[in-house]
């Protein structure tokens, strides 16, 4: 056996590299790779395995095995020694494959005859692409420096991939980037949208993997680390007054920037022939395998630090800076892993659509995406890795899904679903005027939820009554520091000049859970969805209520305004926040500024716990507004961040409707007027439901007032309250199925 040194690892990549320089075409170009490993390696077989579909591998080239078997033989993902390579993404080595863990039996490769076995997984940036495997008669382990030479081989082999150089027939040689791709996501703003890519940022492209003067590259790469170390140091000088959190992050920073390990490694895989771009690469790929793998959050985080951190240093070292020449297109679909609240504005209304391979439903970017009006999947995997710039996409974000590079029949149906759309916007244009009025005389408020300036426009074009929840959390989201009394008076009076005189309803600063202030050092708290957030936060950091709530009163000057506390799990919460309110308008009242015409103060109805509360409590507030996205995922114990559960759970549940119910009797009862505001209240099916239990105010995006007012002008809510409670009394788990066949008929 030849055991591989480094001047042998060197010597395989130069005839790597002359085989793949050749016009030959992709297949005669994989065969002489696995042709040269053997030879290079001293074994007798070398096998590689390349990915047809998400789930199958598909033998496409060999030395050793029946020639036949090419093209024919496949598996799995997790089936046989190769399966279980490209499931986990780890090396196997094996002097004993037959008697080894999942080994699988293929006769038509005539395998068995070999012994040992070294599969090395094929990936580039976490993304996995195939499998290199040799085998050999005699039963032995390969040695540590054998894994390493396979392991820069086939970190060649990913990049030579990418480049297309294995293009032939066959699913598993189709060239990437070209063929059409449907993504699954989780929806996270409604909409439908078309367009072409742009990436948030640009891919690095290393078109030279392999390097003929090791001595240069790694003068290249020191060079770029110094130039990378120099430019964190500066971050980190600039920040030291900053926020806490952000100068973690760029002490995590220099760490790795300073690290002798990451040197290190990158310095062995040059020696064994990489360039210094892909040497970090190399690295980049192994730091997201093992993210992929590691379920706890701090190390992710780390990892993560490491995987920027490998971006600015490939972006140094070729030179493929953000700004790329490329322009954005007239109908751009924004493309990246993930983006913050500030980024997303600047980009504002440009984008058609958005699509995020991480994110949440509850994340920063949903709420500008909604506050945008923007289309918004999220948890898309694989599209940073799968999307180029420019390419023609197609974003649902009603079921969310992504069709890149869609074919004729995707678009034609999907122009359609757009089609219908924007015929059904223009229908609801023409009752944008008239009142959402029930067939049996009942009149419901239909309100827009907002929290931008940006929104404001909508506030007429949408034909609604009022804003009933604008959030405020917005404008501290955005910024690296705490804004100024003074900037949040320009921007409430904004608002409500704005408005011209309609009814805006202004929660207080709604933070922590999924919500936290970029320079507010984050609470490890177990399940922050249950933690110190909103009203809690307020109360304890009384300063900056007190400040947001000056900054109301200066703005309203003189015009009546409306404040609403999120999150009151009792009585008492709002009632000390209440107290607060009344200090406030005492120290500006003598202060001598103009106090509000009237003040109108309540709270938000998120926890099933305030639904209890006292009667005294429903005859002091002035009104109530249920948060229907918290109380639901409280009411049925159910994540909304978690794909899992949350859409088990129907809002149309009898026990959440018959709750919903509870809510509005207690109110009638004191006279406090209620409203409900979520998703579900934009909703046309929901809406009409919530009207029947006896909601008459719902506050939704600005988009769907229209749907919402067209379908509550059609129904008598005492017909559909009839449905729902013989549903409820045959004992149906939801009404949903009574109440869609019953808007059919109607």
């Amino acid at each position: 056996m030849v055991e591989s040194t480094e001047s042998e690892s060197r010597k395989l990549l130069g005839r790597l590299r002359e085989a793949m320089a050749g016009e030959n075409p992709g297949q005669a170009r994989l065969d002489k790779i696995t042709h040269l490993i053997a030879d290079s390696i001293g074994t007798e077989v070398c096998s590689v395995y390349l990915f047809r579909d998400d789930d199958t591998l598909e033998l496409c080239a060999t030395e050793g095995l029946n020639v036949e078997s090419v093209h024919q033989t496949r598996m799995r993902v997790g089936e046989g020694l190769v399966g279980r390579v490209a499931k986990f993404g780890k090396v196997v080595n094996t002097p004993d494959a037959p008697n080894a863990k999942g080994f699988r039996y293929m006769p038509e490769t005539g395998e068995e005859r070999f012994s040992s076995f070294l599969g090395i997984p094929i990936q580039r940036l976490g993304e996995m692409l195939g499998v290199l495997v040799v085998q050999s008669k005699e039963a032995r382990e390969f040695s540590a420096d054998a894994v390493y030479a396979l392991e820069v081989v086939a970190m060649v082999i990913a990049e030579m991939t990418e480049l297309g150089a294995f293009v032939g027939e066959g699913a598993a040689l189709s060239p990437l980037h070209q063929q059409p791709v449907l993504l699954p996501g989780t929806a996270a703003q409604e909409g439908a949208a078309e367009g072409h890519v742009w990436l948030h940022e640009p891919r690095v492209v290393v078109t030279n993997p392999i390097a003929d003067d090791p001595e240069r590259e790694l003068v290249r790469l020191n060079e770029a680390v110094e130039q990378l170390r120099v430019g964190v140091d500066k971050m980190l000088e600039i920040s030291q007054n900053g926020d806490k959190e952000q100068l973690q992050v760029l002490e995590a920073y220099r760490m790795f920037a300073n690290s002798k390990g990451w040197m290190r490694r990158m310095e062995e895989d040059i020696s064994r022939g990489l360039s210094a771009e892909a040497a970090v690469e190399k690295e980049q790929s192994q730091a997201r395998a093992r993210m992929s793998q590691v379920q706890d959050s701090y190390l992710r985080e780390r990892l993560s630090d490491l995987d920027d951190l490998s971006n600015r240093l490939l972006r140094i070292l070729t030179g493929q800076g953000a700004e790329t020449g490329a322009e954005l297109p007239d109908d751009p679909i924004l493309v990246a892993r993930n983006i913050g609240p500030a980024e997303l504005l600047e980009y504002g209304r440009n984008l058609k659509g958005i699509i995020l391979e991480e994110g949440s439903v509850g994340s920063h970017a949903a709420i500008v995406a909604r506050a945008l009006a923007i289309p918004l999947v999220v948890n898309t995997k694989r599209i940073t890795n799968e999307a180029l710039n420019g390419d023609h996409i197609m974003v649902d974000g009603e079921q969310g899904v992504v069709h890149l590079r869609p074919d004729d029949s995707v678009v034609s149906a999907f122009r359609d679903k757009i089609a219908m759309l924007a015929q059904a916007q223009e229908r609801y244009v023409s009752i944008r005027d008239k009142p959402a009025v029930t067939l049996d005389g009942q009149k419901i408020d239909l309100v827009m939820n907002a929290g931008l300036m940006a929104d404001l426009p909508s506030l007429e074009g949408s034909g609604a009554e009022g804003v009933g929840l604008f959030r405020t959390e917005l404008q501290f989201l955005v910024r690296n520091q705490m804004p100024k009394r003074q900037e949040l008076v320009e921007l409430y009076k904004r608002v409500l000049d704005a408005a011209h005189g309609k009814r805006v309803v202004f929660r207080t600063l709604d933070i922590g859970s999924d919500k936290v202030l970029p320079y507010m050092k984050p609470n490890d708290e177990p399940n922050p969805a249950l933690g110190w957030r909103a009203i809690r936060v307020g109360l304890d950091k009384p300063g900056v209520m007190r400040m947001q709530l000056q900054a109301l009163m200066r703005a309203a000057n003189g015009r009546p305004l409306t404040v609403m506390f999120p999150f009151v799990a009792q009585a008492e919460e709002f009632r000390a926040a209440r107290e607060e309110v009344n200090k406030t308008l005492e120290r500006e009242r003598i202060l001598g500024h103009v106090l509000p015409e009237t003040l109108e103060i309540g709270a938000m109805l998120e926890t099933p716990s305030l639904a209890f509360a006292p009667q005294k409590f429903f005859d002091e507030v002035d009104f109530l507004s249920i948060g229907g996205n918290d109380l639901k995922q409280f009411f049925f114990a159910a994540d909304r961040e978690n794909e899992r559960v949350r859409k088990r759970y129907d809002t149309l549940n009898v026990s959440f409707l018959s709750f919903i119910e509870q809510i509005v009797g207690r109110c009638e009862t004191s006279g406090t007027p209620l409203s409900f505001c979520g998703e579900d209240a934009g909703r046309p099916i929901e809406a009409a439901c919530l009207a029947a239990m006896g909601m008459r105010t719902l506050s939704m995006r600005p988009a769907s007032i229209g749907p919402v007012k067209s379908l509550l002008t059609r129904i008598d809510l005492n017909d559909l309250r009839s449905v729902i409670s013989e549903s409820r009394n045959q004992g149906d788990q939801s009404v949903r199925t009574a109440v869609m066949r019953y808007l059919r008929e109607i």
